[in-house]
């Protein structure tokens, strides 16, 4: 299966979110800040999906995040997964934004829509 990167501070968030991707067969990898997850971006796999929340500790954002992973793998997938406000102007193109607290089947049916999509 493919790999999910989880960026979220919040440690039984980040939990919840990778134990439900587990068990939906992804192999996932963790990250507690931006700056972690930005050290991922050249991970070999490479990581086909990111769920991240938008506000992180330290100077790198979730919105920071996505952009870097995309910009090194266009057909990188993007869940935004926060409780902050929406900034479609942020979000990096066909991305998706999933208000928190939001159901693990939704996420798990959302991740599973991306996969599928850049398997066409």
């Amino acid at each position: 299966m493919a790999i999910a990167l989880v960026v979220e501070d919040e440690w039984l968030v980040r939990m919840e979110i990778a134990e439900a991707l587990s068990a939906a067969g992804w192999t996932v990898l963790e990250a507690g800040t931006g700056e972690a997850a930005l050290a991922m971006v050249d991970h070999d796999p490479a990581i086909a999906l990111v769920v991240s929340d938008i506000r992180l500790p330290g100077p790198v954002t979730g919105w920071d995040v996505a952009e870097a992973f995309r910009a090194a793998n266009a057909e990188v997938a993007v869940i935004y997964c926060s409780g902050n406000a929406r900034e479609p102007e942020r979000q990096v193109a066909d991305s998706l934004f999933l208000t928190k607290p939001c159901r693990m089947e939704q996420l798990l049916k959302a991740a599973a829509a991306t996969l599928e999509k850049n398997a066409e």
